[in-house]
């Protein structure tokens, strides 16, 4: 992961953060007078972070998650080639 940038650092590099995020995946922290004020980071991490707080806010996903977990601890998930079969018809 890149260090924190200051916004002076960020400002001037801004166009090349995307190349150096491929490199360093993560999050930049931008920083003014040392303390953090922005996050920088790739859109596929940002998308894949609402997705997840979406998930997370819906009491029914949460719910069908929660109960897809108990079942598979209970021994009760249905195999991968059963599941890719019906699935297909």
């Amino acid at each position: 992961m890149i260090k924190d940038i200051s916004m002076t650092v960020a400002r001037h590099e801004l166009t090349s953060l995307p190349e150096r995020l491929a490199e360093e995946p993560g999050a930049v922290a931008v920083t003014r007078r040392g303390k953090p004020v922005l996050a920088i980071l790739p859109w596929e991490l940002y998308e894949s972070i609402v997705e997840t707080l979406e998930i997370l806010g819906d009491e029914a996903l949460m719910d069908a998650l929660r109960q897809g977990v108990q079942e598979l601890q209970d021994g009760r998930g249905v195999p991968w080639e059963e599941a890719k079969r019906v699935l297909e018809s």
